[in-house]
C-alpha cells in the first residue's frame, strides 16, 4: 500500500523554508489531506502489524502520534511546528518516553526509525542498570545480534561522568553500563515514504529491535 504521495515530501520542503503560523494556516488544508490523514492511517496499520508480536499495545493512532506543533512558551527558538510527523508505538505510547516501543519519525528528507528506552528516570535507571548486571550475557547478546547491529549498529545514549559505585566494577566488562539512555536509531532516504514497501520496510527494522526492546521492557518492569 501506498500511504503518503509526493505532496507529502513538498509539504515539508516548504514548511521548513516558511514555518510560520501565517503558513501553516494558508496550507492547513493540505496539511489535512496530505500529512495528518495518511499519517494516522500508516500508524494504524503499524500498530495492528506489531500488535500481533505484542499483544499488550492496545493504543491508537491518536495515542502515538506527537503534535506537530511545539511547544514555544519556554524555549528559545520560537519557532513554531516541527518539520515532521512523528509517533510513538509503544504499551503506553506517547505518554511515557521511557517504555520501549518503536519511534517513527518522517520528513521531507529522511524517515529516522528508534528503539529503545530514552527519557530513563533516575530511579528506573537503577533498576535497568541492576538488570543488566544480573543478566549480562542476555544484554550483549541483544546488541550483539546480526541483524540489529546491521541495521542499527549500536545502543546509543548520554553518558554518566561518574558511574554510581556499585557499578563501578562492572562498567569494566560492560561500558554501557554507564549509560543514561539506551537507545537505537537508523536514518533511511526520504524516497521510501512514498514506496509500497515502506510497511514492510519499517516492520523489519521493527524485527531487527525486538530482542533488545523486549530485553529493557522486562528489566525496567523488575
Amino acid at each position: 500500500m501506498i500511504y503518503f504521495k509526493p505532496a507529502f515530501i513538498k509539504f515539508f520542503k516548504e514548511l521548513s523554508a516558511n514555518n510560520t503560523s501565517e503558513w501553516f494556516n494558508e496550507n492547513r488544508k493540505t496539511y489535512e489531506k496530505e500529512v495528518k490523514e495518511p499519517f494516522s492511517i500508516f500508524v494504524g496499520d503499524m500498530i495492528n502489524r506489531i500488535r500481533k508480536f505484542e499483544p499488550n499495545i492496545n493504543i491508537k493512532p491518536a495515542d502515538a502520534i506527537m503534535r506537530i506543533n511545539k511547544d514555544i512558551r519556554f524555549s528559545k527558538d520560537k519557532i513554531p511546528y516541527n518539520n515532521y510527523v512523528a509517533a510513538i508505538i509503544s504499551e503506553t505510547g506517547k505518554k511515557d518516553k521511557t517504555c520501549p516501543g518503536l519511534y517513527i519519525q518522517l520528513s521531507h528528507d529522511k524517515l529516522s526509525i528508534f528503539g529503545g528506552a530514552y527519557m530513563v528516570e533516575t530511579a528506573a535507571l537503577q533498576t535497568l542498570r541492576t538488570y543488566i548486571t544480573k543478566h549480562p550475557k542476555e544484554f550483549a547478546a541483544a546488541y550483539n545480534d546480526k541483524n540489529f547491529k546491521q541495521k542499527f549498529g549500536s545502543v546509543q545514549g548520554e553518558k554518566h561522568k561518574r558511574v554510581p559505585p556499585e557499578f563501578q566494577s562492572f562498567a569494566e566488562k560492560e561500558p554501557l553500563i554507564a549509560n543514561k539512555q539506551f537507545y537505537f536509531m537508523a536514518e533511511l532516504k526520504a524516497n521510501i515514504l512514498t514506496k509500497e514497501e515502506l510497511a514492510d520496510t519499517v516492520m523489519e527494522y521493527y524485527q531487527a529491535g525486538k530482542k533488545m526492546n523486549d530485553f529493557l521492557s522486562v528489566a525496567l518492569k523488575k
